[in-house]
């Protein structure tokens, strides 16, 4: 039985854990909390982000990282974005030439803002700068982990994009390949920002007419910035672009929206993400995003009015207005400017 490491065992590592799983293949899911793996381990399911879904026989979860890497060929990253850097330093020095690395986790490291295959580049040999691959796109993972249809894109080499795709499809769960990392990368990252906007929106009682403007313009500002960073624009059209921003910025599973809904009913963003026991990967990448499109002179007036309000303290209405009040200008037009 061949094994896979996958290292995080929140809502979406959880998911492709048990999807791998149910595929054959033995699963070793690595939890940094060593109460909370052993807790997982005892009760054969996680309670807490998916609870009632059972772990396959072949599935074993652990808290030690000590040659975990032996024997495996394929190595799932499913952290939170700004703690990618930390766990792929521990485990770089296992690393061997024939291992494919997938990254699951979406965003942008805020003190770098650095792509996550450029994180994880950092701190891993050159090498194995070629085995990274991103895996992106509409799949919330308590859909996956009910087996409901959904596809998702593998990114990087062709080749080890090929092995990723075959390791992960199965008769509902569809994946593709594509060579424009950058591109699936970043509509990953912005997607959960725009969907913050899409959730203050729908908590002010703003209409679906709101929702589709918000989306169709946030699309438009994730195309611009990802040209300017060398994304093929065909990327923004697929699942990894316009398929998860439209998920993400509609569905009851998006913790992202979810935020923007609660801060658009007058709740503090402090006390939202003290809350919660998901992360939230908008809110920091938002930061992210926002001083990237400054620094190259990006213009990007959704991401500039949600920083505003969360970071700024902005009034919410006063933001959202000034949307619908600046410069009037011709539709498409994919130019930073």
């Amino acid at each position: 039985m061949e094994k896979i490491v996958v290292l995080g065992a929140g809502s979406w590592g959880t998911a492709l854990s048990i999807l791998l799983a149910k595929k054959g293949y033995k699963v070793v899911v690595w939890e940094y909390n060593k109460d909370r793996a052993i807790e997982l381990e005892e009760k054969r399911e996680n309670d807490i982000f998916l609870p009632g879904i059972k772990f396959p026989e072949n599935l074993e979860i652990t808290s030690s990282l000590d040659n975990i890497l032996e024997d495996t060929r394929f190595l799932l990253f499913s952290v939170p974005a700004q703690v990618l850097r930390t766990v792929a330093s521990q485990i770089a020095n296992q690393l061997r030439e024939d291992i494919t690395i997938i990254n699951s986790a979406k965003g942008i490291e805020l003190k770098t803002g650095l792509r996550l295959s450029e994180v994880i580049k950092d701190e891993i040999l050159g090498k194995f700068h070629k085995n990274i691959i991103a895996l992106s796109g509409p799949t919330h993972a308590e859909e996956v982990a009910i087996q409901l249809p959904s596809a998702i894109v593998a990114a990087g080499d062709l080749d080890r994009g090929k092995e990723v795709q075959q390791l992960f499809s199965t008769e509902y769960f569809r994946v593709y390949t594509s060579q424009d990392i950058v591109g699936v990368e970043l509509g990953g990252a912005i997607k959960n920002c725009i969907a913050i906007t899409n959730g203050i929106s729908d908590g002010l009682g703003y209409g679906d007419n709101s929702r589709a403007a918000l989306i169709t313009r946030g699309l438009a500002e994730m195309s611009r910035f990802g040209l300017y960073f060398g994304a093929n624009p065909l990327t923004f059209t697929g699942l990894a672009g316009m398929g998860d921003l439209i998920v993400t910025c509609t569905s009851r599973h998006s913790r992202n929206r979810g935020v923007g809904e609660r801060i658009g009913k007058g709740e503090k963003i402090e006390e939202i993400l003290s809350s919660m026991k998901m992360v939230a990967e908008g809110v920091p990448t938002l930061k992210a995003v926002k001083e990237l499109a400054e620094k190259h002179q990006i213009n990007m007036p959704i991401i500039d009015a949600t920083y505003s309000i969360i970071y700024e303290n902005k009034s919410i209405v006063e933001a959202l207005s000034s949307l619908m009040t600046r410069e009037l200008k011709e539709e498409f037009h994919l130019s930073k400017n």
